[in-house]
């Protein structure tokens, strides 16, 4: 009996390291995680929100964003990103415009932050 009890924390352990550590490469399509700020967002991601969160530290600039997996995506598909990483290989700038959501910085400004995506390649 202890030695599954021992066997089990083992695969329990074992499992939620592998989930700590999975990186954002194994993601799915549209699946989105939130970071603080400091992480670079990943190739194929974009960024779609920024806020600020005691988890990542103090201060008036947001310093968490959430990212969005824009790989495996069909041709012609549009998405909503910020302006804040330029979009991935494959996808065009159709339109700009404001959002509140994607407000990167403290200083105020209602110039145009997000845009909109469309995979062409």
């Amino acid at each position: 009996m202890i030695r599954t009890r021992y066997a089990a924390a083992l695969a329990t352990m074992a499992f939620t390291a592998l989930a700590i550590t999975a990186s954002p490469a194994s993601a799915a399509a549209g699946e989105t995680r939130n970071i603080c700020s400091s992480t670079l967002t990943p190739d194929g991601w974009v960024d779609v929100q920024w806020w600020n969160s005691g988890a990542c530290g103090s201060g008036f600039n947001p310093n968490s964003k959430q990212i969005k997996d824009l790989r495996g995506y069909p041709v012609g598909t549009q998405v909503n990103a910020c302006a804040s990483t330029w979009p991935p290989a494959g996808w065009t700038i159709v339109s700009t415009y404001f959002s509140s959501g994607c407000q990167y910085s403290s200083v105020p400004s209602l110039n145009p932050n997000t845009w909109t995506l469309k995979r062409t390649s």
